[in-house]
């Protein structure tokens, strides 16, 4: 049998093609970039199996699983496992903790489909603790500094245009504001963390220690921010990005109306549009208690009129309405305030252009 693997590192740094044994549930609850679930167990199997090794012991339920995972269920299985292993030779398995269901699936993998293939030692877990602590120590080591303004200057357009942009709303599948949810559902929690832990451990490994970050709440739709990192997020220094106030609409205008509902036509089909009003009327009855009931109202009338044009003609000139109502009456105050309170951390001010070539020039300062 192959020797276990335990460069992690490696894994991560090289995407390496990744086999999870792990049950179903346990898959969906946290998992790492492209990783494929290719279970032993179903989710039945595994709670049947577990209940059986609470009341008899390991060999009972060593004995059950095998009842269980037999014939052409086993065949079946099998043929998964070899079929993905033949197609990436260069890729892993492992289970929760590189233990026993995991070394099941590198035997039957070898005495079955003749394959040999390599399994993580320490499995999920260990791989996962390696991520934990990369987080914690970029935190620790590195350099960080924000990107604040305005709502809709297009501060993660500025965030991909830097090699050492964190872009925490991309890792997150969520814009970060009421109206941020996407088509495709966000990743949980874990998976959220794993991807940004790879995203620093990649611009490290490239030689890279200041990073510029989108200043963001705690959470960002549903993921929620590292503790260590949003702690730190209140002391770093801030780089104030400035636009017009007509791109400012044009830019929502795209990325919420014409982008989005788009991207809803292609996940649902002929349903899209309708899914997307749904989505835009919860958005703003999620800030209705802070726009208060009469500004709600007057934004609902111009946001249901809209969306009736646009379903009737396509056109989304009559979004502009709601739009510019909510960034005069409700975000543009709000974001004001925000600054004058972090307004001692702003080093630098301007457009978008001013704004990369300082960012740029920041980091070639401090190698």
């Amino acid at each position: 049998m192959a020797a276990d693997f335990t460069d992690y590192r490696d894994i991560f740094l090289n995407d390496r093609p990744l086999m999870d044994a792990r049950a179903p549930v346990e898959f969906h609850k946290g998992a790492f970039p492209g990783a494929v679930n290719l279970p032993l167990m179903n989710d039945i199997e595994r709670q049947r199996i577990g209940t059986c090794y609470k009341h008899h012991g390991q060999q009972a339920a060593i004995e059950l699983g095998h009842q269980l995972v037999s014939g052409s269920v086993k065949a079946e299985r099998i043929q998964a496992w070899a079929d993905f292993s033949r197609a990436h030779p260069e890729g892993y398995l492992y289970c929760f903790r590189g233990g026993l269901r995991s070394q099941i699936v590198q035997r039957w993998l070898k005495d079955e489909a003749g394959i040999d293939y390599p399994r993580i030692g320490g499995g999920y877990k260990a791989m996962r603790g390696f991520l934990i602590d990369t987080l914690e120590q970029a935190t620790a080591q590195c350099d960080f500094v924000l990107l604040g303004g305005m709502t809709g200057t297009g501060k993660t357009e500025v965030l991909v245009q830097l090699r050492n942009g964190i872009d925490l709303e991309g890792h997150a599948n969520h814009r970060g504001s009421s109206f941020g949810k996407r088509a495709t559902g966000q990743p949980s929690n874990i998976d959220f963390e794993n991807r940004l832990a790879i995203d620093f451990l990649k611009k490290r490994a490239a030689g890279i220690d200041q990073f510029v970050l989108e200043d963001e709440s705690r959470v960002v739709g549903s993921c929620a921010l590292p503790l260590p990192l949003y702690q730190g997020m209140q002391q770093y220094p801030m780089v104030w990005l400035e636009d017009s106030f007509e791109n400012r609409v044009e830019r929502i205008l795209r990325d919420y109306v014409v982008d989005l509902s788009a991207e809803f036509c292609a996940v649902h089909g002929d349903e899209g549009f309708a899914l997307f009003s749904e989505r835009l009327l919860a958005s703003l009855d999620n800030v209705q208690k802070r726009l208060g009931g009469e500004r709600h109202r007057r934004m609902l009338l111009l946001m249901e009129e809209a969306l009736a044009e646009q379903g009737r003609s396509g056109a989304v000139d009559l979004h502009r309405g709601w739009i510019e109502g909510l960034l005069r009456e409700y975000y543009d105050p709000m974001y004001v305030f925000q600054r004058e309170k972090k307004g001692g951390r702003i080093e630098f001010v301007g457009e978008r252009g001013a704004v990369v070539e300082y960012l740029s020039q920041r980091m070639s300062r401090n190698p």
